[in-house]
């Protein structure tokens, strides 16, 4: 009996630790990564040399203690450098969306989704994006986002209601490309 419950723990430990392994990745589209990797370029060569171009020309006023622009500089560094260890986290855990041939239906990760409002019946197009990528502007959403969690699975046609914070949406699903 007790080997039963050891087995059984075990396994659930394996389970929690796949899902961790698989939740550490970070689901992008092309055009994500491809974005990510260009703001890490851009850090790395330009706004590094910038930012030591300004460090060493308020170095160059004197006495570092009580200088704003050295203060300011570094603290731009420091962010910068931050930034640049986030997004080489980010590109190590990055995982490229491959959507398949089963996919043209249905909606997924990566999918342009056309939507009928069924309250006010407007039209609306999102893209369904990890979060890392998430840009209401762009009309990309996040996967977790309400409307991106209710969305995704669904097909052509289908009806989905979405809980958000003024009350519930219901919309129907006209194209996914």
């Amino acid at each position: 009996m007790d080997d039963m419950k050891n087995t059984e723990h075990v396994k659930n430990e394996e389970m929690e630790i796949e899902g961790m392994v698989n939740h550490d990745e970070l689901l992008l589209t092309q055009d994500g990564l491809e974005k990510l990797e260009k703001e890490q370029h851009h850090l790395k060569t330009v706004k590094r040399k910038e930012i030591a171009d300004r460090i060493k020309e308020a170095i160059s006023y004197g006495d570092i203690t009580d200088n704003a622009e050295y203060e300011d500089a570094k603290n731009e560094q420091a962010f910068i450098e931050g930034r640049i260890i986030t997004l080489e986290k980010m590109l190590r855990r990055a995982r490229l969306l491959e959507k398949s041939d089963d996919d043209d239906h249905h909606v997924v990760l990566g999918a342009t989704v056309k939507l009928r409002d069924l309250d006010s019946d407007q039209e609306e197009e999102y893209t369904l994006v990890s979060t890392a990528e998430a840009d209401p502007a762009e009309k990309k959403i996040s996967n977790e986002s309400p409307v991106g969690k209710s969305l995704i699975g669904h097909t052509i046609g289908d009806q989905v209601e979405v809980k958000v914070p003024a009350g519930t949406r219901k919309y129907k699903i006209e194209a996914v490309d």
